[in-house]
């Protein structure tokens, strides 16, 4: 979010907490700024994540959330003191959390990685809710490379690659016909928390269908050695199609994270090295 936004974020963030008889200081700590900005309310000590009302899908987020905590798999809780719900005001959707202080230690070991994603995948599914395909993120991205006035920076030659290995992968992924259940859909690192409670996975509003090889392609490549029964050629054609769906993100021209160009340069490079060095064709 831009500056202006964070400070009416903020505000309205403080105001809903202040209705529902949350003690709230004057300012709040910013942990993450992106499309959806993550405050700590203090001294409550509640963790907001707040949204645009036209970006958000934080409805479902909350019901995935809850479905999945209620049966037991390592998520992060919702506020308890509040009724588990979306709150709305000023153009903006807050949900409320139960912060956990960051336990040692930072570095995850991989085997516990994939302990806890297994548990999460055997909680997902048991449940039966409407959501994405994991293609629809592919076609997302051709049509963000089909679209130069939203790609004006990116080279015609990268703009062919990219092209090629969304295409390509998906329709070699697709042809392999495994197994699909519902899936976190980003469990990367960042969405992982390390607490006294243990491993919790926060962030359901990326929940796709699909085979677990494509959840475990966000995660580092030691705990896909620890995950029961992985596919290991699908697993690898999923890192790669992940790489060529977020290098493709970074070429957004309204993309914000930092140092994005450069990531998208750096993955560009990995792309190729990795399709020379397991053999793949993506061309047509």
């Amino acid at each position: 979010m831009q500056a202006s936004e964070v400070s009416r974020a903020v505000a309205a963030t403080r105001s809903i907490a202040s209705t529902l008889d949350l003690a709230v200081d004057d300012d709040a700590i910013v942990l993450h700024n992106s499309n959806k900005l993550t405050l700590r309310l203090l001294p409550c000590d509640v963790l907001a994540r707040v949204a645009p009302v036209e970006q958000q899908v934080a409805r479902f987020e909350v019901d995935v959330a809850q479905r999945l905590g209620e049966s037991g798999c390592p998520v992060a809780a919702l506020e308890p003191r509040v009724e588990p719900r979306v709150y709305e005001r000023d153009g903006f959707v807050v949900t409320l959390w139960t912060y956990y202080e960051p336990a040692a230690p930072h570095e995850i070991p991989p085997a516990d990685y994939a302990d806890a994603l297994a548990q999460l995948h055997a909680g997902m599914r048991k449940l039966d809710v409407p959501t994405p395909h994991f293609m629809d993120r592919v076609e997302q991205a051709q049509q963000l490379l089909a679209n130069r006035e939203r790609t004006p920076e990116l080279p015609d030659a990268d703009r062919e690659l990219l092209g090629d290995t969304l295409r390509g992968l998906g329709r070699v992924i697709g042809e392999r016909g495994a197994a699909e259940q519902l899936l976190h859909g980003e469990p990367h690192p960042g969405n992982l928390l390390t607490t006294k409670n243990g491993l919790l996975f926060i962030d359901f509003e990326t929940c796709c269908r699909g085979p677990v090889e494509f959840d475990l392609a966000h995660a580092p490549e030691e705990v896909s050695e620890h995950y029961p029964g992985v596919d290991r050629d699908l697993l690898r054609e999923c890192r790669i199609l992940v790489l060529a769906i977020i290098t493709t993100w970074r070429w957004d021209r309204d993309d914000q994270l930092p140092n994005g160009r450069r990531l998208g340069a750096e993955w560009l490079a990995q792309i190729r090295a990795a399709l020379g060095r397991n053999g793949l064709d993506t061309h047509d």
